[in-house]
């Protein structure tokens, strides 16, 4: 093997020569050697090594004509080879981890360069907006498939513009993150979770009604309620008229106070422990049209639940006005009016909800990949309340029921999102692309328009056709990847109420960005 790399020609010796240190950086590098005769002189030992060397080295792919050594990495802008250091240091480090993300900031800026090139994007080969027109009126797509491929065109064609956000207090708007964005059943509202530069988290509401073309402006209503605990889920609760509350989970938290012993020793001691609760708010709490000097409208009321994980509002006249919470290893179904609890053991943490609006099912995904549907007519807790079972290969993040109530689309932290069909229990259909590892990411299904949006753990939000799982288009995030800065989305038929146009938006740090329908 070492003559097959002398012959190459990179380096001069893979002994004590192999590495030095090049003046002003204390980087070891291998410098590429100085026989390029032997090289040529030897063809036949330098094709096999290329042949047997083993490809360990990332920065190599795409370039046959320079070998993968192992535990180095080839520079191909300085043209050189650094050795990958195990872990980081205090003097110019360079680890795979930070090979991946130079490699994937170059990757998010080229899409964001041939996004702002190409107005116009082709979802399917052949299909643009006069060769549907022209089969249409050939015959060859009924109005159902027209229609659908028309969305699907427009879609391709949305384009991105930065939505210009109003608030009372403008210096918030600078320094808080957005967290989560929620909007409501009428598109015209968006509740959202921001996290505030000190630490914790609060609360707000967008009106959408002004997000129109060409100046998008909207205000921000926010509120005086602050929590330093995480919020583990959020759901809009329909108690006195359609999304008129806000129900969130937080998550239990152990206070610590550092004490100084007998012995002159700091201690750690937990004196108090907070445990996780339900709270449903009113949406009237964000607006701001109190009169003066008048007494701002209270929490609702606030259920104590320990250790929930997800949360979900009933549509369901048979639980109506009733609330579930997916906890480790039970699910609870709580009635806000009487404070009634039904509870079902569960083998595993329930991370995913939602109710039937038909029939009486609530449907749960849990961490160890099953997928079971409870019958809310069982009031005991005995059998036979479990309607369905499925079984995904990793923990489920996400279930969506869809409209006639016949399937239901669930997906994973490992990226697999399955169409599942209730009536056979098997999948039907798999939307490829999806990337998560390990964390908690929604789903969100848009019968109306056709589509599937979910936005992975690498940062890109990914569209798919409902239809046959069609992947039409992958937007990358306007700020640098970061498993800390994940864009959360939310997609309407109807941006800002009943006229307004379909559309997607992203919001990520503390921008909000619109993608329109052109």
């Amino acid at each position: 093997e070492l003559e097959c790399i002398k012959a190459a020609g990179r380096i001069e010796d893979m002994g004590e020569g192999a590495t030095r240190r090049t003046p002003g950086s204390d980087s070891m590098v291998l410098m590429r050697g100085k026989h390029n005769a032997e090289a040529q002189q030897s063809p036949r030992h330098s094709s096999h090594c290329d042949d047997e060397a083993p490809s360990t080295s990332s920065g190599t792919a795409g370039s046959s004509s320079v070998p993968d050594l192992p535990g180095y990495y080839y520079d191909p802008e300085k043209k050189r080879y650094f050795r990958l250091l195990p872990g980081h240091n205090n003097c110019n480090p360079l680890t795979k981890e930070s090979i991946r993300q130079k490699e994937m900031e170059s990757k998010r800026l080229q899409l964001l360069e041939q996004e702002d090139k190409q107005g116009k994007k082709i979802a399917r080969l052949g299909f643009n907006a006069s060769s549907l027109l022209q089969k249409s009126k050939l015959g060859f797509l009924n109005v159902t498939s027209y229609c659908r491929l028309a969305h699907e065109l427009r879609v391709s064609c949305m384009q991105r513009k930065k939505v210009q956000i109003q608030s009372s207090d403008p210096s918030a708007l600078a320094s808080d993150r957005f967290n989560l964005i929620l909007a409501d059943t009428n598109s015209d509202r968006l509740f959202t979770v921001n996290d505030v530069k000190v630490g914790g988290s609060k609360y707000g509401i967008i009106n959408l009604r002004g997000l129109k073309t060409p100046a998008l402006r909207v205000h921000m209503h926010e509120n005086l309620y602050f929590t330093n605990r995480k919020v583990n889920a959020v759901c809009w609760a329909s108690l006195n008229h359609l999304d008129s509350h806000i129900l969130y989970l937080l998550a239990e938290e152990t206070l610590y106070l550092t004490v100084l012993n007998s012995f002159s020793r700091l201690c750690l001691m937990g004196i108090a422990e907070t445990p996780g609760c339900a709270t449903l708010l009113p949406a009237s709490l964000f607006v701001s049209s109190h009169p003066a000097g008048g007494d701002r409208p209270g929490m609702l009321c606030s259920f104590r639940i320990p250790g929930a994980w997800s949360c979900a509002w009933s549509l369901n006249i048979q639980a109506n006005n009733c609330f579930s919470t997916g906890l480790s290893r039970r699910v609870l179904v709580t009635s806000v009016v009487t404070g009634h609890r039904q509870s079902f053991g569960t083998s595993s943490d329930v991370l995913a909800q939602q109710f039937a609006l038909m029939a009486p099912l609530l449907f749960n995904g849990c961490r160890s990949g099953e997928i079971f549907a409870i019958d809310l007519r069982c009031r005991n807790q005995g059998k036979g309340w479990q309607a369905t079972r499925l079984f995904h290969d990793s923990a489920v993040t996400s279930v969506q029921i869809l409209q006639e109530e016949q399937c239901v689309m669930a997906s994973d932290m490992a990226g697999t999102i399955k169409l599942w069909d209730l009536r056979t229990t098997k999948c039907i259909r798999q939307y490829e692309g999806h990337v998560n590892e390990y964390a908690h990411l929604p789903l969100h299904v848009h019968e109306e328009e056709g589509i599937v949006v979910a936005v992975g753990q690498d940062c890109y939000t990914r569209i798919w056709s409902l239809h046959d799982a069609q992947l039409l288009r992958t937007i990358p995030s306007p700020h640098p990847t970061s498993k800390a800065d994940i864009p959360s989305v939310a997609f309407s038929s109807r941006l800002g109420g009943f006229q307004g146009a379909p559309g997607l938006l992203m919001a990520v740090r503390q921008d909000l960005y619109c993608f329109s329908y052109s």
